[in-house]
């Protein structure tokens, strides 16, 4: 039986890694900005990818960490493994990658990433790969519609995306030129509870002391009621489970999510 340890972690094309995110990711969309990518063999397959770039709000995020350069940061866009990966390869193909932007990109000093309970789960692949969790807050920005289709609130609020259009005209809103929620919100649809997790993982040690905001014991997850798995609550001792529960993650729920 396979185990982490047989898997392989290297750069591949954004081609490879968007067609791994494509299939596998919950989302299904992936992010055009990314850098840079790493696929995750097994037996010279690809089951898995990780893609590394630059946050949405780049300057509000840059402030985290106080000193930080422009191109001192990254943001884990997207991280998706398939189910055939074997079990604790979320966290070993993550410090593989984590090496490699460090020996490569000795100006990344630390990398970003989001955990989001109602669409996938509450950060376990985070917390067993070395990440401290440094925020943690409601999170009402994914509404999903009556027949289970979910959308960013970013994407039905903004007049000149023609992801809205095609969404009026397949539930047979009218929203002109306005931004607002409610012509969807009235026929059905309906924001999705859960919690959104910030997770920071530090390249250079150092930089954890010019951290801007406190880090958060993981049991704040308990305290708070925040511990999700794909919109559901998770029992308190849930959290510390096995990572293979959650083999997709990296995206903020504010972001635009662009298809490719």
């Amino acid at each position: 039986m396979a185990s982490a340890k047989d898997i392989v972690v290297k750069p591949i094309t954004a081609k490879a890694a968007a067609e791994v995110v494509r299939r596998i990711h919950y989302s299904g969309k992936t992010v055009n900005n990314s850098q840079l990518h790493f696929g995750v063999f097994l037996d010279g397959r690809l089951e898995g990818a990780m893609q590394f770039g630059p946050s949405l709000d780049k300057r509000k995020t840059q402030r985290l960490v106080e000193g930080t350069l422009w191109n001192g940061f990254l943001e884990l866009n997207r991280m998706a493994f398939s189910e055939t990966l074997p079990r604790n390869s979320e966290s070993r193909a993550l410090g593989v990658a984590m090496r490699l932007i460090k020996k490569h990109y000795p100006q990344i000093e630390w990398i970003i990433s989001f955990s989001d309970g109602s669409q996938c789960g509450d950060g376990t692949i985070y917390r067993a790969s070395g990440f401290f969790l440094t925020g943690i807050k409601a999170n009402d920005q994914i509404i999903e519609f009556p027949d289970g289709l979910r959308e960013t609130r970013l994407v039905l609020t903004d007049a000149l995306r023609p992801r809205r259009l095609e969404l009026a005209k397949r539930y047979g809103v009218e929203v002109g030129g306005g931004s607002s929620l409610k012509q969807f919100l009235e026929i059905g649809a309906k924001p999705v509870k859960g919690f959104q997790l910030r997770y920071v993982y530090f390249l250079n040690i150092e930089a954890r002391q010019r951290l801007t905001v406190p880090i958060l014991p993981f049991s704040r997850i308990d305290e708070m009621g925040a511990g999700m798995y794909k919109g559901q609550a998770r029992a308190k001792q849930a959290i510390t489970d096995d990572q293979s529960a959650e083999r997709q993650g990296g995206t903020d729920p504010h972001a635009p999510e662009v298809s490719t």
